[in-house]
């Protein structure tokens, strides 16, 4: 039985803004069922939020330059389909975002959780914005993963920006 769309949206919005937003995973983590299936198509497969959250503070923390910038979802019934960037800001005084895109599919389950998602990203994209990354940050601020910052958030919708932090930001 579907949930009201009301609920799925309002879920949606706690789910980005817990994570993509405000980049706390451990909460996120819980916003999963203790049975949920998460399909990571590169990275791999976990069940249940406790397994969820491991993996979940580890990646992240491996990658502290990349933040999600959301471009559109669509809900039908349960299901939320979401549309983004996985962006870095350019270490390059002036350059353009790094990006490479990637789609989300959430199931809801209902009580504010998620009962599933699956993560697809392009592969060869994610490879190029990488090398990309590291040759900016090689000629221009090789301290720059760790400054996290976070210059450029979509315009809309305002649930979706987070805080800008300075390129000096530690």
């Amino acid at each position: 039985m579907a949930h009201s769309r009301d609920e799925v949206e309002e879920a949606f919005r706690r789910y980005w803004q817990v994570g993509a937003v405000g980049e706390d995973w451990e909460a996120w983590a819980g916003l999963f069922t203790d049975d949920a299936r998460y399909i990571e198509h590169v990275l791999g497969n976990m069940r249940g939020s406790a397994e969820i959250k491991k993996w979940i503070t580890s990646i992240m923390a491996a990658y502290p330059e990349i933040y999600k910038y959301y471009e559109w979802h669509a809900i039908d019934g349960d299901r939320v389909f979401v549309y983004m960037q996985n962006r870095r800001d350019n270490p390059e005084p002036g350059g353009a975002p790094i990006d490479f895109p990637g789609v989300t599919l959430l199931e809801y389950a209902g009580d504010g959780k998620w009962r599933s998602e699956e993560d697809f990203w392009a592969v060869p994209a994610s490879q190029k914005a990488q090398a990309e990354y590291e040759k900016a940050c090689a000629a221009h601020d090789p301290d720059h993963p760790k400054r996290m910052t976070r210059q450029n958030w979509p315009a809309e919708p305002a649930w979706a920006r987070g805080p800008a932090r300075g390129p000096n930001a530690i």
